[in-house]
């Protein structure tokens, strides 16, 4: 076994009215949810910017809120993977990093990539769109540069430091179980998503990074239902194999980022600290 990751424990989004009185305190106003969510888990997967462009000084703040050892993973936008289908991507890849995402400073981790279930793997188009992906801070901010009109006196195109950007898909259609898709993500170094998803899509558990990316969203029902004890006792193993290299096929030591999207029910923060008792 050559050398050991560090892992990460976090949840997908923390602003849920139905975690209020239930793993928020009673009480608690909705601007300390984070600082709070941060006391509890070790990383928190930022959905908002899935959804639309978010602003620097939102991601300034989010930075801010949070311990100086905390660690955000950043979803890639849906205009990317939904819209545009991956084809064509540089302009709008350029909005996103363009947006603020270089605000978070070290305390960005990877940017992932959610493909819809519908998208099946198509070679051409997957490797233009890796290919694009910035590797480093220094090279998105020189993609932001080339940003739209749209986010003309809005857009934070500096990085504070070059550091490396890691990158991971979650795919969620069959045909991405081939061997020409596990191999064109290994030539990219992107990490291919382990998805738990109560059997919705393919759980695929092929090392294509030097990272594991896991996402938990409910073990019998999607989004809603809770991990077992028995459950968290078997992923707490695998995890420990990854970070040591014990589970891995070529003996190296991976970090992990795990994140908990079951939390229709309010599962998933309370998942994510049961299994960071685990690992610890």
């Amino acid at each position: 076994m050559a050398g050991s990751g560090v892992a990460r424990v976090g949840i997908s989004g923390w602003r849920y009215a139905p975690w209020r009185a239930v793993f928020y305190p009673r009480g608690l106003v909705q601007r300390d949810e984070l600082r709070y969510a941060a006391e509890h888990v070790d990383s928190v997967e930022l959905n908002g910017s899935f959804y639309s462009l978010q602003r620097p000084s939102s991601y300034e703040r989010w930075r801010d809120e949070t311990p100086d050892d905390f660690v955000f993973s950043v979803k890639g936008g849906r205009f990317i993977t939904h819209m545009l289908s991956l084809r064509n991507a540089r302009s709008a890849l350029a909005n996103f990093f363009a947006s603020g995402v270089l605000a978070l400073g070290p305390k960005l981790g990877p940017v992932l990539w959610q493909l819809p279930e519908r998208q099946r793997f198509d070679r051409v188009t997957l490797d233009e769109f890796l290919s694009l992906l910035p590797r480093s801070t220094k090279q998105a901010a020189a993609l932001a540069r080339d940003h739209d009109a749209r986010l003309d006196g809005r857009a934070l195109t500096e990085a504070d430091l070059d550091r490396p950007i890691r990158h991971a898909l979650e795919v969620r259609h069959p045909n991405f179980a081939s061997p020409e898709a596990i191999d064109l993500l290994r030539q990219h170094g992107v990490a291919l998503v382990v998805a738990d998803a109560a059997g919705r899509w393919p759980q695929l558990r092929e090392f294509t990074s030097d990272f594991v990316y896991v996402r938990l969203h409910g073990a019998e029902e999607l989004y809603s239902s809770g991990y077992t004890d028995a459950a968290l006792d078997s992923w707490a193993r695998d995890i420990r194999g990854w970070l040591d290299g014990s589970g891995s096929p070529d003996g190296i030591g991976r970090d992990v980022y795990v994140y908990f999207d079951n939390d229709a029910k309010v599962h998933a923060p309370f998942d994510a600290m049961h299994l960071i008792e685990r690992l610890r």
